[in-house]
């Protein structure tokens, strides 16, 4: 039987034209920052892998590694991200308000 060694350091790449050069598993566009997200609200690797069948669990734990070994930079990204969508979310409620 032949063993196949995964180096976990291609589990997770940045590409600037995929994401945003957001952290994101290899070959998909799932971030590091949405699984992390995923994690916080409670999920454990198992129940984000039932929400994303295609992802495998070594995926889900590099994710989770990268975002844990990067914890203070992704955390700004995303409280920056949540800002912006809330800015853009008050903008756009205020532009269908003076249409009406």
């Amino acid at each position: 039987m032949t063993v196949t060694i995964v180096d976990i350091g291609t589990l997770i790449v940045c590409s600037p034209d995929i994401c945003g050069n957001r952290p994101r598993i290899a070959r998909t566009r799932m971030t590091v920052g949405r699984i992390a997200t995923l994690w916080q609200q409670g999920l454990n690797a198992e129940e984000i892998q039932d929400e994303y069948p295609h992802l495998k669990l070594e995926q889900i734990y590099a994710a989770l590694a990268y975002y844990h070994a990067n914890k203070a930079e992704l955390d700004a990204s995303l409280a920056k991200d949540l800002m912006d969508y809330e800015n853009y979310r008050k903008v756009f409620s205020q532009e269908q308000k003076v249409e009406v």
